[in-house]
């Protein structure tokens, strides 16, 4: 399943408000599971000099990926497919 990264607002002096997006992140991608269109929350990157917070999502889509950043509130400005890069096999 593919990759989302929802690009948002986080302004330098609210690093403290990055926890709970995460916390609201996840209880939205677990709420939307339950519903039947399975999500995950992978992580936050938090770029303070930017003000910007990124979050990544696994979705069957972006539109997904952009309903439950909504529903967490999250405020998206964007939402882009993000291609992780292969990890070497042990």
């Amino acid at each position: 399943m593919p990759s989302y990264l929802v690009e948002t607002f986080l302004a330098r002096g609210a690093a403290g408000e990055r926890q709970a997006r995460e916390r609201r992140a996840r209880s939205a991608a677990e709420a939307m599971t339950r519903e039947g269109t399975r999500v995950r929350f992978e992580q936050s990157i938090h770029v303070p000099e930017d003000e910007i917070c990124f979050f990544t999502f696994v979705a069957p889509s972006g539109r997904d990926a952009a309903l439950v950043a909504q529903s967490a509130d999250l405020e998206p400005l964007r939402v882009v497919e993000a291609i992780p890069s292969e990890r070497e096999k042990p």
